[in-house]
C-alpha cells in the first residue's frame, strides 16, 4: 500500500477522481498553478505529493497544502488590531524584508491606505531520500501504471531536526524586524512539527498566545474523513524576540562566548595591564 495520501490536492482513496486528468494537468488546487515540486532529472514532471503517511501519522510535505480554504489567513486577522470591519484585505506573497523573504503579508486597507499588516510564514516537513518510488506505487494502485512495471525499492524519511532548526533560525532573524515595527509574525505548521519543536528546543518562553507578543505559532491538524482530509486549527502559542532567541539556544551560546572571553581576560589582569590614570 502506497504511503502517498494526497496527490495533486486529492485524497488517493477518493475513487470519484479522474486521476488520468489530474495527473495530466499537474495542477495544485491550492495555489491555482502547476505543482512546483519537480524531478531534477525530469523538470517537466511535477511530483504532486502533498501528504504522506509516516510513523502512523499523515504528514504534510508541501506548504501549499496549508492553503486549504485560506483558513490560515482568516485565523491571523485578529493580529491586526487596526483592522476594522469594512476594510479591504490583501494577500501579498513573497515579500522581501531586510532579514529575508516572508511567504505572505496579510494587509488591511482602508480608503486606499494601509492601516495594518501581519507577516505569515508556512512550514511543512522536508523529506530525506526520495518520494518517487512511493509516487510510482500510488500510480500503480490508481491504475495509471501497468502492474508489470518495476518500482525501485527506495525509501524516504522525515528531516525533523533540519526542518525545525532552519525555520526557527529564520524566524529569529525576521522577528526583530516585526517587533521593531510593533507588528506580528505568524509561523503556520502542522501539529507533529510543533510537537517536535516543543520537545527538542527550549520552548519555555512560549505561552498561550498573547496579543502583545510579536511572534505567534499556529498549529493545525490534518483530519482524515471517509474520503477527504481536512485542515483544522489545533492551538496557538506566542513569545517575543528574546523568547525566540532562548528557544533556539542563542542566549546560552552567547553566555558560552562570554565565559570564554572572561577566561582569557582574567589571567591578563596584572599590574602591567592595569590602566594608570593621572600619572605622566
Amino acid at each position: 500500500m502506497s504511503k502517498v495520501k494526497e496527490l495533486f490536492g486529492y485524497s488517493t482513496k477518493d475513487s470519484s477522481v479522474n486521476w488520468a486528468q489530474v495527473v495530466s494537468k499537474q495542477m495544485c488546487p491550492y495555489s491555482g498553478k502547476k505543482c512546483y515540486k519537480i524531478r531534477k532529472s525530469e523538470p517537466d514532471i511535477s511530483i504532486g505529493t502533498c501528504t504522506v503517511e509516516y510513523g502512523g501519522k499523515n504528514v504534510m510535505i508541501c506548504p501549499n497544502r496549508l492553503l486549504e480554504n485560506n483558513q490560515i489567513f482568516q485565523d491571523c486577522i485578529h493580529l491586526m488590531p487596526a483592522h476594522e470591519i469594512g476594510n479591504e484585505l490583501y494577500l501579498v506573497p513573497e515579500v522581501q524584508i531586510p532579514s529575508g523573504n516572508v511567504d505572505f503579508f496579510l494587509v488591511s486597507v482602508k480608503k486606499e491606505k494601509i492601516v495594518d499588516f501581519v507577516g505569515i510564514e508556512l512550514q511543512t516537513m522536508d523529506t530525506t531520500g526520495t518520494i518517487w518510488s512511493e509516487r510510482l506505487k500510488t500510480y500503480k494502485e490508481l491504475g495509471l501504471l501497468e502492474d508489470s512495471i518495476e518500482i525501485p525499492k527506495k525509501n524516504f524519511g522525515m528531516n525533523w531536526k533540519m526542518t525545525a532548526k532552519t525555520i526557527l533560525v529564520q524566524m529569529h532573524h525576521k522577528i526583530e524586524t516585526f517587533e521593531s515595527l510593533n507588528k506580528h509574525l505568524v509561523l503556520v505548521v502542522q501539529e507533529p512539527l510543533l510537537s517536535y519543536m516543543e520537545k527538542e528546543f527550549n520552548f519555555s518562553p512560549f505561552t498561550k498566545a498573547k496579543s502583545e507578543d510579536s511572534l505567534h505559532i499556529h498549529s493545525y491538524d490534518l483530519n482524515e474523513g471517509e474520503v477527504k482530509y481536512r485542515l483544522s486549527f489545533n492551538k496557538t502559542i506566542s513569545t517575543d524576540a528574546n523568547g525566540m532567541a532562548v528557544a533556539i539556544g542563542y542566549q546560552s551560546e552567547n553566555n558560552l562566548e562570554l565565559d570564554h572571553i572572561l577566561a582569557i581576560l582574567y589571567p591578563k589582569l596584572t599590574e602591567l595591564t592595569k590602566l594608570q590614570i593621572g600619572i605622566r
